[in-house]
């Protein structure tokens, strides 16, 4: 009798964290980060400019905040993007993080001359809102697919990307991954 009760709270307590952790990618929370370079960029380019990019989902799932810095652009700054695509492959505009071309949906801030930091808050009226993310609508996130922008993001195949006068197809690009707590 005692045997079954243990084993039914070993059963309760996997089904509890198994829920636990399902809850928890389902759900909103996470952070994610990368650096930017020129050689990452497909093809690759010869750059001395670099950049990070740090951005943190809300608990409810809903809002992505992000920190995007980048230096010794050989160009002048253009825009900004999260882009859908696994390395060494190009792939279309999700999000715009910062464009000075007029491109982005109301409310993209201006990219500032490198050096340079642009902070924001991204949601799902940002995703695919705009023409210039027609090839991100083609490859599945279609206009307010926010949670799709997020799952794409937890499995590696979104990068950031920051073009310039210079190098019009992207000066530095950084595959963007989820960072882990390495507390253990």
């Amino acid at each position: 009798m005692i045997r079954s009760r243990v084993k039914l709270t070993g059963a309760a307590a996997v089904l509890a964290v198994a829920g636990f952790t399902t809850a928890a990618v389902a759900g909103g929370g996470g952070d994610f980060e990368t650096d930017l370079d020129g050689f990452a960029e497909v093809p690759s380019v010869s750059t001395i400019a670099g950049a990070e990019m740090r951005a943190e989902v809300n608990r409810a799932g809903t809002e992505l905040r992000y920190r995007l810095g980048y230096r010794n652009l050989e160009g002048e700054v253009q825009q900004g993007h999260i882009h859908l695509g696994q390395e060494g492959v190009n792939g279309g505009i999700v999000v715009f993080l910062c464009s000075n071309l007029g491109n982005g949906p109301a409310g993209t801030p201006p990219c500032p001359p490198s050096p340079a930091t642009v902070t924001g808050t991204l949601d799902a009226a940002d995703v695919s809102a705009v023409p210039a993310s027609a090839p991100a609508v083609a490859q599945g996130i279609a206009a307010g697919e926010f949670a799709e922008l997020i799952r794409a993001m937890r499995a590696g195949v979104t990068y950031a990307n920051v073009h310039s006068t210079k190098f019009t197809g992207g000066e530095v690009r950084g595959q963007i991954d989820e960072e882990r707590d390495h507390d253990d």
